[in-house]
Order: C-alpha cells, then sequence, then structure tokens
C-alpha cells in the first residue's frame, strides 16, 4: 500500500514493545499504569463503533485496546516494519494489519470513529504531518501518547541508560513536556481529556474540522 519510502524513525522501536514481557517489577507498573490510563481514555469517548491503531509495533497494545473496546467494535492496525507486523498479526489473529506508512495511510477520510497513535510521534521527522494524517483518517476521536520530557530522560539517567546521549533513548527525536505536547496536538484536535500516567502524556482529542 506504500507509495513512498518513508523516514527510518518512523516504525515504532523494539524499547517499548520490548517493556511488556521483558521487564523488571518497577518498569512492569509503570506499562501497567500506561494501560489503565488508556482504559480510562477509551472509557471517557463515546459512539465508538470503529477503531484503528496507528503504528501498532508487534501487536502487544492493539491485543489490549481490543480488549477495551466495546463488542462488536470493528479494530484495524497498521505498522510499517514487515517484522513487527508478522508477530502483531500472530498475535492477533482476527485483526485486520496493514503495511503502511503513518503519512500515507491507504484509508478513505474520515475511515474510524477512533484512532490511536501510541508512542509514536517522538521517532518522527515529520510528527506534524503524521498527526494531520491520522485526523484525516478520524471521524471523530484521536488517543495519541508520548513519554514526557524531560521526566524520560532522568528516569533513563538515573538507571544509568543512554548517559552518551544525555538520558535520550535511541530513535527519539521529539521531546514534549506535558504542556508542550497539548499545544502540539491542540492545533489539529480539541483536548477533551489529558491523563499523564507516569512517565507518560495522553490525550484524547476531537478533530477539527
Amino acid at each position: 500500500m506504500q507509495t513512498e519510502a518513508p523516514p527510518a524513525p518512523e516504525a515504532q522501536p523494539k524499547t517499548f514493545q520490548s517493556k511488556y514481557t521483558r521487564t523488571n517489577a518497577i518498569t512492569r507498573r509503570l506499562v501497567g499504569g500506561f494501560f489503565d490510563a488508556l482504559g480510562q481514555a477509551v472509557a471517557s469517548v463515546e459512539g465508538v463503533k470503529s477503531a484503528m491503531e496507528v503504528g501498532c509495533g508487534e501487536g502487544v497494545s492493539t491485543e489490549k485496546i481490543k480488549r477495551m473496546l466495546p463488542p462488536g467494535t470493528l479494530l484495524h492496525a497498521s505498522d510499517i516494519n514487515r517484522q513487527r507486523l508478522a508477530a502483531a498479526r500472530e498475535r492477533n489473529p482476527d485483526v485486520p494489519i496493514a503495511e503502511e506508512s503513518v503519512y500515507n495511510l491507504a484509508r478513505p477520510d474520515k475511515s474510524y470513529d477512533l484512532v490511536f497513535i501510541l508512542e509514536v510521534l517522538e521517532h518522527l521527522d515529520d510528527p506534524r504531518r503524521a498527526l494531520e494524517e491520522v485526523c484525516r483518517v478520524s471521524r471523530r476521536w484521536v488517543v495519541c501518547s508520548v513519554p514526557r520530557e524531560p521526566v524520560w530522560r532522568v528516569l533513563n539517567l538515573m538507571r544509568l541508560k543512554y548517559v552518551g546521549g544525555l538520558g535520550n533513548t535511541p530513535g527519539h527525536v521529539n521531546h514534549w513536556s506535558k504542556g508542550a505536547f497539548t499545544d502540539f496536538v491542540g492545533g489539529k484536535l480539541n483536548v477533551r481529556k489529558r491523563l499523564s500516567p507516569f512517565p507518560w502524556t495522553m490525550i484524547v482529542g476531537e478533530v477539527k474540522r
């Protein structure tokens, strides 16, 4: 489906997906808080009969999202990395998962009531363009999340991780504080809810028309 070569950082990195299954107790608790907040985000929206996750990685989040959505909700997903797509499809055999660029989703305008883009925007050379594309295919709702900075890097330094990069996780090219991310998405979304599962920022917004 892809018609152009996306920037290399676009694909969701293994680092976030691996936190789900190969982590210590503290990290598991943090990730559990992330998904608790995601459940709150899903519960806060109304009229959802179809949804899509953009940048689904290995499909762990897709599996959890499916359980959060109302019964009978149509769920699709996509990613650009073929290796992760294979893992996502194996984990979610009942969810159609396509290979496509976040910059060029092969979907008509307003295809889904709700679109998720979780832990993706911080990796992109052009996050504004990606957000515009996500909003294009959403009929109403968007849920997005990014690491909260500078907290994220401070935590890495406390663990003596990525010290040479001042705590920056490899592949993170965008860095938003809670307020800065709210302002960023505010160009395309009316922010209806902001959640702060430590150490992330999560936004529930309605697409501006």
